[in-house]
Order: structure tokens, then sequence, then C-alpha cells
């Protein structure tokens, strides 16, 4: 895994996003948007720009005549995310900073 600080990532929702898709196959849209606590229209764009990118692949579909969105994270977008974790740690490393387990929350 190499390091590398992503911009396009590093937005606070994009990240909060990534990091929910990263951790699951697929997602539903209204679980995103729930889980952010964002609305359609933002979650929307947060989509888009993250799809543009080729981080993530959104599937569209009809399920009892209801419409169903699902968006899951990509091979790149599972890099990316990845790299840019790393790239925090050695921030935070160089800083002399370190989390320990009784120390969040």
């Amino acid at each position: 895994m190499t390091p590398r600080f992503d911009e396009l990532i590093h937005a606070p929702t994009r990240l909060s996003l990534v990091s929910l898709l990263a951790a699951t196959d697929w997602a539903e849209f209204k679980f995103l948007r729930d889980s952010l606590a964002m609305s359609d229209s933002a979650l929307s764009k947060q989509l888009t720009t993250l799809e543009e990118a080729g981080y993530v692949e959104i599937r569209k579909s009809f399920i009892a005549k209801r419409p169903r969105t699902s968006v899951k994270l990509t091979a790149p977008g599972h890099e990316a995310f990845a790299g840019h974790v790393a790239a925090l740690q050695e921030i935070v490393a160089r800083a002399g900073l370190a989390v320990l387990p009784d120390q969040v929350g």
C-alpha cells in the first residue's frame, strides 16, 4: 500500500461516505443518506463526484415497482481510500501522536 493523500476523498462528507462504503459490498442509497444525515440531493451530488472519479459504481433497479439505488466502492476506490488512510496515518505518526484504544470515544 502506497500512502497517497487524496484531495477528492479528503472532503469530510466524502471521507465519511467512502469509509461507509469500504466496510460493505453494496449499500442502499437510503442507508447512506440516513447514516450520514444528508439530503437526497447532497448525497447524489457527492456520489456523482465519486462516480466521475471512478471510485464508486451506482446501480439503479426497481423492487416492487419502487426505484432502488445501490452503491459500491470500486477497486480503484478501495485503493484510493486505503492510500489516503495510510497517508493520514503517516501524518499523525510524524506528529508523534498516537490514538490508544482507551482514548477513543
